[in-house]
């Protein structure tokens, strides 16, 4: 992984566009080809072909040669691009260290007018075309050039606007921004409930279960719901990872429900010997 901060003040102006270009590029291509990025930047052959180079170096894109020579971003790069328009829009002014790798994210720390993390999505980062399969929002979608780019968009502005429709009447993170594949959000203070040794889990599961009913009431499931999308601080929850939210309405609403309450009742059930009776929990959280 690359230090953000240090290679985003490195970038200069027309490397930043060529970075645009080649993303520009990637809606058609999945390698873009070298002429496809000199027609969109108007730069010359051999300054484009340069800081082609340039940014390869820097890890941030990468190379194809074969019948043709064509670059893609990376995610660092798809980064950088939304770093850079949080910054014109005077979101963010400085970037802090990586605060959180996890299987389909990576989150840095930032300063705006107040200290900021910025979620990036890596939905796809091994297989889009799993990751389509497995996500209920993506499998209906038919697009020829379908990839991790749009998959990660996408799960970025579904997460922010599940935080606008809930925050503040649920314990979540408080929305900010987003650009591409990139969420700005409050800092979630806490540790995962996975990682806690909780001095009174009956009042922490119940606290967890009611975030759950208020996210219900407001026509909300998030249906990945586990003890590591948790946060568990001494006055409270945060429920984090909203991407792959279902509509209480929705066709697989009941399930997704189930299996979320499921595994946190599992959860403490296993941990800490707490037993609550799933079905009469759904019915509660589905009483208004």
């Amino acid at each position: 992984m690359i230090d953000h901060a240090a290679v985003y003040r490195s970038l200069l102006p027309e490397e930043k566009k060529i970075l645009r270009g080649v993303e520009e590029g990637m809606k058609t291509h999945q390698w873009v080809p070298v002429e496809d990025v000199e027609a969109f930047t108007r730069l010359g052959r051999k300054t484009v072909e340069y800081r082609l180079n340039e940014l390869v170096d820097k890890d941030i894109i990468e190379r194809y040669i074969q019948s043709y020579v064509g670059y893609r971003l990376k995610f660092d790069g798809y980064d950088l691009l939304a770093i850079e328009a949080f910054v014109r829009k005077d979101t963010i002014a400085a970037l802090g260290e990586v605060i959180g790798v996890g299987k389909e994210s990576v989150v840095l720390a930032a300063m705006g007018l107040r200290p900021y993390a910025i979620k990036f999505h890596r939905e796809g980062r091994t297989s889009f075309k799993q990751v389509k399969r497995s996500r209920q929002h993506l499998v209906d979608i038919e697009i020829e050039n379908f990839s991790w780019l749009y998959a990660a968009m996408l799960a970025a502005k579904r997460e922010y606007d599940a935080l606008e429709r809930l925050y503040p009447a649920v314990n979540v993170p408080e929305p900010v921004d987003h650009n591409r594949h990139a969420v700005v959000m409050s800092v979630v203070g806490g540790v995962e409930m996975a990682k806690a040794n909780l001095v009174e889990p009956g009042w922490y599961l119940d606290e967890t279960l009611k975030q759950v009913k208020k996210a219900y009431e407001l026509g909300l499931i998030h249906s990945d719901l586990s003890e590591y999308n948790v946060m568990v601080r001494d006055d409270g929850i945060t429920i984090i990872d909203w991407p792959q939210y279902v509509e209480a309405g929705g066709k697989t609403a009941d399930e997704m429900l189930a299996r979320d309450v499921g595994n946190i009742l599992s959860y403490f059930e296993r941990k800490y010997r707490i037993k609550r009776e799933l079905g009469q929990t759904i019915e509660w959280i589905k009483t208004s």
